[in-house]
């Protein structure tokens, strides 16, 4: 009975490392904004599609939660200390995108990192579809948001 316990607790204190790791990333991200963003990011030319503001707090806060979850999975079934490490490398360019883009303006660069940032996602994509299928699946919608950035930033980064 105390091992079932223990395994329970360690499950829990996993998922709520993780989500605190992973969720450290916008308070970050809404450092850089509240002092970098303006007034430049008024003045660039930014494309018909670009998404409004409000749109960014609950598809962002939806998609850490979708990754943290599907990173959680695979950790507590494999305790692969491999992915773990691939995931978190990967948060820190999710992280350097936004210092990159608001807080230095260098639109290209933020373009390259969204470029590294697909590829983990591809490389998570890969190895959680051999181990845990609705871990995968829970990263698609994080996928086909990223390359909509992608394109979005691209468009930015020639109309400017």
């Amino acid at each position: 009975m105390q091992k079932k316990f223990n395994f329970i607790y360690h499950k829990k204190i996993s998922f709520i490392l993780i989500l605190s790791i992973t969720f450290s990333i916008p308070f970050v991200s809404n450092y850089v904004l509240f002092f970098f963003k303006e007034p430049w990011y008024s003045t660039i030319n930014l494309p018909s599609f670009n998404p409004p503001s409000w749109v960014f707090g609950p598809v962002w806060s939806t998609l850490y939660f979708l990754m943290s979850f599907a990173i959680w999975r695979t950790w507590i079934q494999f305790y692969d200390k491999k992915i773990l490490f691939i995931y978190f490398i990967h948060l820190f360019f999710n992280l350097m995108w936004s210092i990159l883009f608001f807080g230095f303006h260098t639109i290209g660069l933020a373009f390259l990192d969204l470029v590294i940032i697909l590829v983990f996602i591809l490389i998570l994509m890969k190895i959680y579809f051999e181990k845990d299928k609705l871990s995968f699946y829970l990263m698609v919608p994080y996928f086909l948001w990223s390359l909509f950035a992608l394109v979005l930033n691209a468009v930015i980064f020639l109309d400017n």
